[in-house]
Parts: C-alpha cells; sequence; structure tokens
C-alpha cells in the first residue's frame, strides 16, 4: 500500500517525452469514491517557481504510474 505522504514531494516524471510535469504536492486528486482509491492526479502548469498559475492542469491517470522511486515517480501517458 502506498500512502500520500510516502508520494508526496517527488517529481514526476513522463518517460516518452522526458518532461517534468511537476512536484506531487502540488496537485489534486481525484479519488473513487467506492473503493477510496486514487484514481488521478491534477498537476497545476505553473511557471516562476510556483508563483504564477499557467495554462491548463496535467491529469495523470494511476494506471499511467511505471515506477515510483524514491525521488521521482515516473509515468508513460
Amino acid at each position: 500500500m502506498v500512502r500520500y505522504k510516502d508520494l508526496s514531494g517527488k517529481e514526476i516524471v513522463d518517460v516518452s517525452t522526458g518532461s517534468r510535469l511537476g512536484i506531487l504536492g502540488h496537485t489534486d486528486l481525484e479519488f473513487n469514491e467506492k473503493t477510496g482509491q486514487i484514481e488521478s492526479f491534477i498537476v497545476p502548469n505553473y511557471k516562476w517557481f510556483g508563483m504564477k498559475k499557467e495554462g491548463e492542469s496535467i491529469r495523470i491517470n494511476w494506471k499511467d504510474i511505471k515506477k515510483i522511486g524514491e525521488d521521482m515517480i515516473i509515468i508513460n501517458s
């Protein structure tokens, strides 16, 4: 079982594009109301070190997570 506090602060990286998507902790979570499981992360698009929100948010589905490491979460969107 993975707890949110264990995920918080990790950088999210998309392995297919090699791009950084944000840091978990600056995100919203979507839960399945029936099971209580996380379905997706919603990462806001910030510029200037989190000071200004710009553009649309990025939705990352739990099923797209390939590896949760010590410092990063690797996804393949």
